[in-house]
């Protein structure tokens, strides 16, 4: 079978391995996935092209773990923060899709770099944030949405704060759905999305089920705590051996 964006099967079988790697991690953590992937697909090809592949994976997987995280939704947060997401992805993405190949690259890596540092940091905050501050971080979040990585500075957010695992995994399940459902018009807007885009999904959708099943399970026996730390770990690895390849 011919393989999706020019890649060769050496590339489509990386990008395989990234794509169940990363679908665990959400299984788990509830976050991660787009960050994951995405600086893991920067090693071999060009990501933003497979952006939009992406989010159309993380809403299928917000349907096999919709059963099990109704109950810790917290509704109010969702909404604030797609509000704030809403007034910047549109700008955004528009910048993201006029970057050539390398820029785009290293766009991606330095903003992954940066948001995994906020999240190794430990920073918490002394109370919870009402409305505006959460709104706020939603507009963040719409920014760098544009790179994929737009549950990156939400996961620090909600890490700052004395949030239960299963709360925060919800939350940032429901969220993410939200802000992919947006992102995903002003994309195929942008020219992002393609007639290749459906054939990578059908391709994504077994690894992806596969690494979902895995993650799930993986939730109630791993530490939440620890497990973020190592995601974020991981992230800062490969975000700065991505720009250390860019600039050499």
């Amino acid at each position: 079978m011919t393989l999706p964006f020019d890649l060769t099967t050496g590339q489509g079988a990386f990008l395989a391995a990234a794509l169940f790697v990363a679908a665990f991690i959400r299984g788990v953590s509830g976050f991660g996935f787009s960050a994951i992937f995405i600086i893991l697909a920067a090693l071999v090809t060009n990501p933003v092209p497979l952006i939009p592949i992406v989010f159309s994976c993380e809403i299928l997987m917000t349907v096999f773990q919709a059963r099990g995280i109704r109950g810790h939704i917290d509704w109010r947060r969702v909404g604030a923060l797609l509000v704030g997401s809403a007034i910047t992805i549109v700008p955004s993405v528009a910048i993201m899709a006029k970057l050539d190949a390398a820029t785009a690259r290293m766009a991606i890596s330095a903003l992954i770099l940066v948001l995994s540092a906020v999240l190794l940091s430990g920073w918490r905050l002394r109370q919870p944030i009402g409305p505006i501050g959460t709104t706020g971080v939603g507009m963040v979040s719409g920014i760098a949405n544009s790179a994929g990585v737009g549950g990156l500075p939400v996961a620090a957010f909600l890490t700052a704060q004395p949030i239960p695992p299963a709360v925060f995994r919800a939350t940032m399940i429901v969220f993410l759905t939200g802000l992919d459902l947006l992102a995903l018009p002003i994309m195929a807007g942008h020219g992002l999305v393609t007639s290749e885009t459906p054939l990578g999904i059908l391709v994504a959708f077994p690894i992806l089920g596969a690494g979902i099943w895995a993650g799930t399970l993986g939730f109630s026996r791993l530490s939440g705590e620890r497990f973020r730390q190592c995601v974020v770990l991981l992230l800062t690895s490969f975000s700065v051996l991505n720009i250390a390849r860019i600039l050499i």
